[in-house]
């Protein structure tokens, strides 16, 4: 996946189109990813005990990977990322619109 827990993205499509939000979870084997609030869906609760209350509850839903892009922390921008290698052997990501390492 190209991005990664922590991650600041853009919703390039879907009805969050154009949203920025941070990334919460990545669920790589379903190639998902929940974003702070982004596709918030309705859930219906059943109470559970007298400490947990029951209603309908706002929760983030699984957006899937290839509708967000990742805003590069040094020049701002959505872009496209790619992998390369460092001298120490170490796999990094680089923003393609202005050649940054990303976190590493």
């Amino acid at each position: 996946m190209h991005v990664k827990t922590g991650d600041e993205v853009l919703v390039i499509s879907g009805r969050n189109k154009g949203q920025r939000g941070k990334i919460k979870r990545a669920l790589p084997k379903e190639n998902r990813v929940i974003v702070e609030n982004i596709n918030m869906v309705k859930k219906h609760m059943r109470a559970r005990g007298p400490r947990q209350k029951g209603g309908i509850i706002e929760i983030e839903a699984p957006i899937h990977v290839s509708n967000v892009m990742l805003i590069c922390p040094s020049c701002g921008k959505a872009s496209r990322t790619g992998h390369r290698f460092t001298e120490e052997g170490k796999k990094v990501r680089y923003c393609k619109a202005c050649d940054a390492t990303i976190g590493g």
